[in-house]
Order: C-alpha cells, then sequence, then structure tokens
C-alpha cells in the first residue's frame, strides 16, 4: 500500500501540497517556541567582567515564606555579607578571594563603579597611568591626568584620571577607600570572585563555600554570567512561561489545522475509497495507504519547517530582548531538543489525523459509498459529539471559575485557556453550531441578493456538513484572535485606570541616574508646588501575617514621603494618615486589613527586595481595586533595598492655579539628565509590565492567527476546487460564469458571517467575565479598529480563497476533462 500511497500523491497534488504547508509552519511555530524554552531554561550568559574568577559568589535571590511551598524571586541584588570574605578565604582550595562593591556611576562610557582590587576579576589591566588612589579613577577612556565629572547617586562628583584601563566597556574603578564610601550599602559585596588552588578539584571547593551559609549562591562556568547579569536570572521565568504557553497553543493549533485538512482531504476522496473498496481492497490496506500518505507529506514537510523555524526562533528571542520580556545577554541557543519537540508534534499531528481520517475512509461499504461520496450527511460521530460536550464543558467550567473565584489580573489565567476550550468545543460540533448560525442568516442574505441568493442558500443547506469545514477555520481566527488582543487592552486599561484614579501627581522630575535629597528639597521649594515626594518601586514579600493576598511572585511596594492630605501618594486613605509614614512604618490596603486584620497600630514582617527583613507599624489603610493592590513604604526604605539605591523619579503636586513646570524645568536644567515629564509619563511606567505582556501577545497571536490563516486558505481552496463538476454542471444548464462567481460570493459571504458569529460569541465568552473581573466595565475595552481589523482579514481570506480558485477553474470550458474527478 505504500506504494499506491506514493502513487497517489502525483495525481492528488492540491491536497497534499494544503497539508505539507500546514505541516512546515507548524513546525517551526513550535521549534522556534522549542528554542525560547531551551534558552530559558539554559539562561546561558557569558561572563566578561568576572571571566578570570573560578567561582562566583552572589546573595540567594529568593526568599521562602513561612508555610509558602515556592520561594518568591528577589528582584533586587542580595550581595554578600563583608565578613563572609574571610571565611571563603579560609576554605581549603581557595587560593584567594576579591569582594566586589558595584554602585551606578554614570559619565563618558561607563555606568557602572566598583572597587579597584575587584579590576583582577576580568581581569582588567592598565593601558596608561596607574592604580586609582582616593579622589581618582581609571576609565575605558580619557586623558590621564584630566577631569571627568560623574553621575553617583545622583549627585555630580569630579575625579581624576589615574589611569586607562582595557577590558569589557562600561565600567570605572574608584580606590577600595572610595568605593566604600560610594556604594549604597558598605556592608554587602555585589558578589565575591574566588580563584581555586591549581589541582583542586573544582566541584568539591564549590560545595564547601556552599555550606557555609545557605544564603548564598555559588557559580562556576557559563553561570557566573548571572552573577554579573542578574536581571537575566529575573527573566528567565518569563520567557519560560511565554515559550511553554505559547508553544502549547501552538502546538495544539497546529493539531487542529492539519487534523481538518487532512479529514478534508480524505473526505474528497471518499469516491477512490469506494471504488478501492469495491475491487477488493480490505479497510486495513485503506488505513496503511492514507497513514502511508500521510507519513510521506509530513516528513519532508518537518525537514523543510526546520529551516524557517531556526531563523523564525532567534527572530521571536530578538523580539523578547527589545521589549525587555528577555534579557539581550543570554545566548540563544536552540539544540536537537526543540527540532525534536517540533518534529515530534508535526509527525504526531499527521499521523493523529490521518489515522481519524482513515477510521472512517476503511469503514466505507462499497455499494453505498458511491452514493455518500457525492453528498455527506452525517454530522458527527459518537466520540466527536462527546469530546464536543467535554471542551465545551470546560469552557463553561472556566468561565464560572473566572467570574466567581478570580480576581484581578488573576482572571487571565482561566480565561485564556477557556477561548480554546470554547473553539475546540464548536469545531468539533461545526455542523450544529454551522447549521444554526445559517438559520439566522440566510433570511437578511436572500432578501439582498435575490436570485443567487436563494441558489447559494440552498446549496449551503444541502451541504450543511461540508460548509461547517469552511466556516470553522474563520470561527477559530476570529475567535482566538478578538479574545487574546482584548484582553490585553482591557487589562492595560485597567490598570491604567486603577492607577490614574489616584494619582495627584501634576508632573514627574525623572532621571535614570538617580535624583537626590538635594534635588526633592530643591523641588520643594519652587514657586508653586504644594507638594514634592519621591516614587520607588519594588517588589517585596509578606511574612507575617501568612494569610496575606499576594502570592509567590511577591507584594508589589511603592515608596513615597510622608506628607499630609495635599500630598501625591497615588492612594486613596481610609484610616490614618502618611504623615508618620517614616522609618520602619507601612500603609497597606483595606482588603488585606480585611482579610488579615492588621489594621492602624498594628505590625507587619515584611522580607524587602534585597531579602532584608523588616518588621513595619502600620500607620495607615487605604482603598485600591482587587488585584492592583500594593504596599506603600517609605521611599528611604524602600530606595535603601533596591539594587542601586536610588530615587529615579519625584511626583510634584502643583498649588491650584499655579503652573509649576517653567520653574522645574529651570531647576532640572542645573541638574544633569534630569527632565521634567507630565503624570502620562508616570502612568505610562505604571502600566509598563503590561504594555510589555500585551506587545508580546500581540506578536504572538499575530502568528497564530497567519497560521490559521493557512488552514482557511487550505480550506477553501481544496473545497472550492473539489467543485468543479458542479461549476460545470451548472454552465452546461444555461448559468453564465458571472452568475456562478455571484453564487460563490453569496455563499463566501455567508461562510463569513457564519464564522465570524460564532468566533464572536466565544470571544465573548470569554471576555466578558474576564472584563467584569479586571476592571469595573463588563465589557472588554480597547478600540473598535481591532475588531474591524479581524472581521476585515477573516473575509479578504475567505473571499480570496473562494473566489480566485473559482475564477480559474471557470476560464476552462465546461466541457473540458478538467471537471472531472
Amino acid at each position: 500500500m505504500m506504494r499506491l500511497a506514493f502513487r497517489t500523491l502525483r495525481f492528488r497534488k492540491g491536497g497534499f501540497i494544503a497539508t505539507f504547508v500546514a505541516v512546515v509552519f507548524g513546525t517551526a511555530i513550535v521549534m522556534a517556541c522549542g528554542g525560547l524554552m531551551e534558552t530559558g531554561i539554559r539562561s546561558n550568559v557569558e561572563p566578561q567582567r568576572l571571566a578570570a574568577t573560578s567561582l562566583v559568589v552572589t546573595g540567594k535571590q529568593s526568599h521562602l515564606r513561612p508555610g509558602a511551598e515556592d520561594a518568591t524571586p528577589l528582584p533586587e541584588r542580595v550581595g554578600v555579607p563583608v565578613d563572609m570574605l574571610a571565611k571563603i578565604r579560609s576554605v581549603q582550595g581557595v587560593s584567594s578571594a576579591v569582594g566586589d562593591l558595584t554602585f551606578t556611576a554614570v559619565g563618558p562610557s561607563v555606568a557602572e563603579g566598583h572597587n579597584w582590587s575587584s579590576a583582577a576579576m576580568a581581569p582588567y589591566r592598565l593601558t596608561a597611568g596607574h592604580a586609582p588612589r582616593t579622589g581618582q579613577v581609571a576609565m575605558p577612556t580619557g586623558k590621564v591626568g584630566g577631569r571627568v565629572t560623574l553621575l553617583i547617586g545622583g549627585e555630580p562628583r569630579t575625579f581624576t584620571v589615574s589611569g586607562l584601563v582595557a577590558g569589557p566597556g562600561g565600567h570605572a574603578f574608584f580606590s577600595d577607600h572610595d568605593a566604600a564610601r560610594l556604594v549604597r550599602n558598605p556592608a554587602r559585596f555585589a558578589d565575591v570572585g574566588v580563584q581555586v588552588a591549581p589541582g583542586t578539584n573544582l566541584d568539591d571547593v564549590k560545595d564547601r563555600i556552599q555550606a557555609l551559609d545557605g544564603g548564598i549562591t555559588v557559580r562556576s562556568g557559563i553561570d557566573r554570567g548571572l552573577a554579573e547579569h542578574p536581571d537575566a536570572e529575573s527573566h528567565k521565568t518569563a520567557l519560560i512561561s511565554v515559550a511553554g504557553s505559547f508553544g502549547g497553543i501552538a502546538a495544539m493549533t497546529m493539531m487542529f489545522v492539519v487534523a481538518s485538512t487532512l479529514a478534508l482531504s480524505a473526505q474528497h476522496r471518499e469516491r477512490e475509497f469506494a471504488l478501492l473498496r469495491g475491487i477488493g481492497t480490505t479497510p486495513g490496506q485503506v488505513r496503511r495507504m492514507i497513514l502511508g500518505e500521510a507519513m510521506l507529506v509530513s516528513l519532508p514537510a518537518v525537514a523543510v519547517g526546520a529551516i524557517p523555524g531556526l531563523f523564525l526562533g532567534r527572530f521571536l528571542f530578538d523580539q523578547l530582548s527589545t521589549h525587555g520580556v528577555a534579557s539581550p545577554v543570554v545566548q540563544f541557543s536552540q539544540g536537537l531538543i526543540p527540532f525534536a519537540a517540533g518534529a515530534g508534534a508535526a509527525i504526531l499531528a499527521a499521523v493523529g489525523a490521518a489515522l481519524i481520517a482513515a477510521r472512517k475512509s476503511a469503514k466505507i461499504r462499497p455499494v453505498e459509498a458511491l452514493m455518500e461520496a457525492s453528498l455527506q450527511r452525517k454530522w458527527f460521530g459518537w466520540i466527536r459529539l462527546f469530546f464536543g460536550l467535554a471542551f465545551l464543558g470546560g469552557g463553561l467550567a472556566l468561565l464560572i471559575v473566572t467570574a466567581t473565584v478570580m480576581t484581578g489580573p488573576l482572571a487571565g489565567a482561566t480565561a485564556g485557556p477557556s477561548i480554546l476550550c470554547w473553539a475546540i468545543g464548536v469545531a468539533l460540533l461545526g455542523p450544529f453550531w454551522t447549521k444554526a448560525v445559517l438559520a439566522i442568516w440566510r433570511w437578511p442574505v436572500q432578501a439582498l441578493t435575490r436570485v443567487n441568493g436563494r441558489l447559494a442558500i440552498r446549496n449551503m443547506t444541502a451541504r450543511s456538513v461540508a460548509m461547517s469545514a469552511a466556516v470553522m477555520p474563520v470561527m477559530l481566527a476570529v475567535g482566538i484572535s478578538t479574545a487574546n488582543l482584548y484582553m490585553q487592552t482591557t487589562q492595560v486599561h485597567a490598570s491604567s485606570e486603577a492607577f490614574t484614579r489616584d494619582l495627584r501627581a501634576d508632573a514627574v522630575l525623572v532621571s535614570d541616574a538617580g535624583l537626590s535629597m538635594a534635588l526633592l528639597q530643591q523641588t520643594r521649594a519652587v514657586p508653586g508646588v504644594a507638594s514634592a515626594s519621591a516614587f520607588v518601586r519594588s517588589i517585596g514579600a509578606v511574612d507575617d501575617p501568612r494569610n496575606a493576598p499576594f502570592d509567590e511572585d511577591g507584594a508589589p511596594v511603592i515608596g513615597v514621603d510622608a506628607q499630609g492630605a495635599n500630598g501625591t501618594a497615588p492612594v486613596r486613605l481610609t484610616g490614618g494618615s502618611l504623615v508618620g509614614l517614616t522609618g520602619s512604618t507601612v500603609a497597606l490596603p483595606d482588603y488585606m486589613v480585611t482579610k488579615t486584620g492588621r489594621g492602624v497600630g498594628s505590625e507587619i514582617t515584611m522580607t524587602l527586595g534585597d531579602g532584608t527583613p523588616v518588621k513595619l507599624r502600620v500607620v495607615a489603610t487605604f482603598a485600591a481595586e482587587r488585584g492592583y493592590e500594593s504596599i506603600i513604604m517609605p521611599a528611604s526604605l524602600v530606595a535603601a533595598h533596591t539594587t542601586d539605591g536610588l530615587t529615579k523619579q519625584i511626583l510634584v503636586r502643583a498649588a491650584p492655579g499655579a503652573d509649576v513646570r517653567p520653574g522645574l524645568t529651570k531647576l532640572a536644567s542645573a541638574h544633569p539628565g534630569v527632565q521634567v515629564a507630565d503624570r502620562s509619563t508616570l502612568v505610562a511606567s505604571n502600566a509598563e509590565d503590561l504594555q510589555t505582556q500585551a506587545w508580546v501577545n500581540y506578536m504572538l497571536v499575530g502568528m497564530l492567527i497567519a497560521y490559521t490563516a493557512v488552514s482557511v486558505v487550505n480550506t477553501l481552496v481544496s473545497s472550492t476546487l473539489r467543485r468543479r463538476r458542479e461549476f460545470a454542471l451548472q454552465r452546461l444548464t444555461g448559468s453564465t460564469r458571472f452568475q456562478v462567481l455571484r453564487m460563490l460570493w453569496t455563499e463566501s459571504t455567508l461562510i463569513t458571517l457564519a464564522g465570524v458569529t460564532l468566533g464572536t460569541a466565544i470571544a465573548l465568552a470569554c471576555l466578558l467575565p474576564f472584563s467584569a473581573k479586571v476592571s469595573t466595565n463588563s465589557l472588554p475595552t480597547g478600540p473598535i479598529w481591532i475588531y474591524l481589523i479581524v472581521v476585515g482579514a477573516a473575509a479578504v481570506l475567505t473571499f480570496g480563497s473562494t473566489l480566485l480558485p473559482a475564477t480559474t477553474a471557470l476560464r476552462h470550458a465546461p466541457t473540458q476533462p478538467t471537471y472531472a474527478d
């Protein structure tokens, strides 16, 4: 039967090309996602500034809360206590150990400052001049003996260039005395570089150092780069989750597309299978032939799909790096495992689809099959009915959970998968839903199109089972794209609305190099300024009480200065006051107070972003939207426990009727790197993570839409070409080419309307409960042009995939053998 399958390919090019294209695109997408997954798991970062070390000791960048199962990642650099350096040096096998003090130092060709003794970690070498002494700096560029001004701690400081260093760029070196004075926390090293004595087993030394303290992490080999770029590890989880979720959706979509393409191809060949059964071919031989054809198409398609998969994976990683989802310093990895995943998923989809198609085709009885081949009447079997109802039930269950259990942004965890359940459930029961929707649209379409409309409607009514194969890909494209796109626009809008509802700042001073306390005091002295406050963001973990409403991702922390009723803090106070927000104090959202019973005057225990535990006294409570709660703390306390220890934004509130922008602009011009922005900058900063997530979803959903479009084109082109005999018969009975095309135009209209209606319905089943939970409006929020573009694209694909092949087929005379099956 394999020989017959091979020969059959030559005479069934259309159907097999459609399957080939579907497998190629599916392999490329799944392989690209596998590459992202492998990159995230490996997180290989080539060490540069730490390249000469054998081992690198860093602080443990996670915190396990009491009673929690999963650790909370710490976003700020934890560091290594200074007293650990002597202990590390005393470990057997260690020949030397150097502590690294790292701090922000912005100036010509540099962004970070370090102590000179840490220069041996690269190693850096002097190309001119000498090592820095007090008041001096060694830099990659400049003039030895010249003066250079660097922004450190938000303030300009001037140093003499003692020498020029060669090594990885972007780093300046100060004397150990100056570095200890300039660093945020001189009690902790950013990391410790360790050299192992020759002939000593590296793993043994690593284990001995690790045994010194459970609060440190010892890295070797390629992992040393993670100590140099700690943000790479924080991006690891995000990259893995994006690759996993999108890869799973892509794999399921590929299976659906390949299965529908092969099933449609088998359906169009029922007359051929009937003939084979009539001459004595057994059902097993028919199954083997169909399976052989699927293998003959899928294996070359997998090999071809691997080529764009390599480039697509790299392209996706570059885009994710550019938009902050992945770290640009991580090395992209795409080995044999992603290829095996993409190839395996594609071949499994093709084989599974072939077995399903072969099951029905092999059961054809030789006598009845010739009638059944001309018109399919059976809607679906019991197995398809069971799984269709099961997926619809799953979608309904997820809808109920989203509407009753989930809160805020967490609603996306159940709303997202629900769209797949609805789409698959509707697709499996496609003939029923197609017939139901066509019953609604048939009358207005018939009224507008008259004779051609009646002919098209009767045609589709008689061929409703076959037409459902054309409607379902349109439904899938419209439903998945509409739901995913509007989920993102709704969540971004809800987050911005929750933040701006209580935002009282009229302007904001910003600087990537940091803002000093002196500038804050000067800002308050600007004429017309009613209030000014530092504004710092971080993430912490609530240790006590244990039932705080924050998950393992941590509790968002906002740092502001103590202020009265005219302050700039973006909160609506419901108890207490922010006047006493100094030292170790905190303001809590009402929902946390209700859930834990810790109100004004009580205490809570938290672990801040750099792993420091603090006990905080509650001085105020405030209202906050569910799912968008944060914890308010003194700005000085939050900033002191961030990686750079800097305040990068100052919120300014103007007195009634005052214009503070000219005064702020004049003040900013006297401080290098400081800029004045309006409140929209603060709103954009607040929604930055959501905007990034939205962009990623737009890109990935766009790829799925493009892939689903392959299914739409494959299905409609194949269905149209199969009807060449029908078109010939119509022309022989007096219909003109234009009349046939008008009938197909009407059919395309009905297919588009049915697909858009079903797609919109399943999108709303996902969006309505989601919107009600993430915002105050139960309707999704977003520009209407998104929906219009989705519908327009579906219409263009449907009409183009139907009318173009029909126009080509109608060029031939109806008596030509082209119309023979």
